[in-house]
């Protein structure tokens, strides 16, 4: 009788996530949440003190296998702003422990703007 119970192996070695492509998962998942229209430039002085990586209305922070998220939003009007915010936040942090795996210690969402 054969065992159903399969060993799975894997090759050695090593996978590593650039910041461009967690910073692409954040930004196009907060692009999908209703009621944000686009992403607002980021504040280039404080991802250099904080030696963080940022692109196009996103700022990481890798740390010790752990995320930490900053997202810089325009808004729709008539907009929810709290619910919004949540489900960015939310829809976020399932994204990037679904694809990558890696953990998400916080998102901070920043409304810079409504859309009017």
């Amino acid at each position: 009788m054969e065992s159903d119970n399969k060993t799975i192996s894997r090759a050695p070695g090593k996978t590593t996530i650039a910041h461009g492509v967690l910073i692409t998962i954040a930004r196009l998942t907060a692009l999908s949440v209703p009621g944000v229209i686009e992403m607002a430039p980021t504040p280039s002085t404080v991802d250099r003190l904080l030696r963080r990586s940022s692109s196009e209305g996103v700022s990481i922070k890798v740390d010790n296998g752990s995320v930490a998220i900053a997202l810089y939003l325009i808004l729709d009007q008539g907009t929810y702003v709290r619910d919004v915010s949540r489900n960015v936040q939310s829809e976020v942090a399932r994204a990037i422990e679904d694809m990558v795996g890696m953990h998400v210690e916080r998102i901070d969402v920043h409304i810079e703007d409504i859309d009017f």
